[in-house]
């Protein structure tokens, strides 16, 4: 059924029915709710190109990707993509993802001229992030997942890794370790800072001293979790304790700590942050990593559906949220070994 015999089936205009479909406040709520009744139980889907034309808007979101880009070998980022284009798909969105050959601000630049999207996803954000500037500039609205320095209001919805890793060194100390090391990611990145604060903060609170060379910042894969804890544990006075940014940084640690001939938990205690993969769990290691956990897929769930209310009319200064981070106890840290 199209829009004409739609409208013809309940005796009204086509104007009205489209109004009434798109949410225009003049179409009284007794009409809005028999036209949308009818569109449902005749299944009638509105043109796309009409739409825009009625609403002004594209309906879709956009995620802009450099060519090649390492974030599509990340399988953080790729969960906190399903999780964006599951909450689009429920804010009834398209979610396109542009791999550009010409640079990520090209791409932002031909989105904006084509005016393809009606908001823009940033995820990754840098310390500074250039990027949100750049889109205010070119007319695009954006969501991030991350907050950034800087005086421009911008929607976002973080994670407290500040807290995080506060806790978790916390608890280490509560065990009795006094030499903590935190493998973290690049250094460049937001959430880098957010962690590095947090553990500077606990270890200073009980003034324990906090050794440049306990922290290690740089990608967070497997390998370098391996070759940074093989590091930490060639030291003149090696840590007790290590907080590893991600599960993958965790795999590679309790790799290097094992070759060392030393147990995980008994020798040496570990502490992950978990963003709820499917593919790596804590409860698969052995012994089960400690982690502080927060949910990356229901993360990009939300920040679609804060999306979806920017473009509804919402202000970006309400549309700021930090979530915090759960604190999980499992065999991984353990009191240090007498010495």
């Amino acid at each position: 059924m199209n829009l004409r015999e739609l409208a013809q089936h309940l005796g009204l205009s086509k104007t009205t029915v489209s109004r009434a479909l798109n949410g225009f406040s003049e179409v009284n709520e007794e009409t809005r709710l028999r036209v949308v009744e009818a569109a449902r139980r005749f299944n009638y889907t509105p043109n796309a190109s009409a739409k825009r034309l009625a609403t002004g808007e594209a309906g879709a979101f956009g995620v802009v990707l450099p060519g090649a880009s390492a974030e599509m070998a990340d399988p953080v980022f790729c969960e906190f993509l399903a999780g964006l284009a599951d909450g689009a798909g429920r804010c009834e969105r398209d979610l396109y993802v542009n791999a550009t050959f010409d640079g990520e601000e090209a791409g932002y630049r031909r989105l904006a001229r084509a005016k393809a999207v009606d908001a823009m996803i940033l995820a990754n954000l840098k310390v500074e992030d250039l990027r949100i500037r750049l889109l205010s500039h070119l007319g695009l609205q954006a969501v991030t997942c991350g907050r950034t320095a800087g005086s421009l209001v911008h929607a976002h919805l973080d994670i407290d890794h500040e807290d995080g890793v506060r806790r978790a060194v916390e608890l280490l100390i509560s065990l009795g370790h006094r030499a903590i090391a935190l493998l973290n990611g690049p250094a460049d990145l937001s959430v880098s800072e957010q962690r590095m604060v947090g553990w500077h903060a606990a270890l200073n609170r009980h003034g324990l001293a906090a050794s440049s060379d306990l922290l290690l910042a740089g990608p967070a894969t497997e390998d370098r979790g391996y070759r940074a804890t093989r590091a930490l544990l060639a030291a003149a006075q090696p840590p007790t304790a290590i907080v590893c940014a991600s599960m993958f940084l965790a795999s590679g640690c309790c790799r290097a700590i094992r070759d060392g001939n030393l147990r995980v938990g008994a020798d040496i205690s570990v502490i992950a942050h978990d963003d709820g993969l499917t593919t790596v769990r804590p409860e698969a290691f052995e012994p089960p990593l400690t982690t502080t956990f927060a949910s990356i897929r229901a993360a990009g769930v939300r920040v679609a559906e804060m999306a979806a209310a920017l473009v509804g009319g919402a202000e970006a200064a309400d549309l700021a949220e930090v979530w915090p981070v759960d604190l999980i106890f499992r065999d991984s840290a353990q009191a240090p070994p007498r010495r």
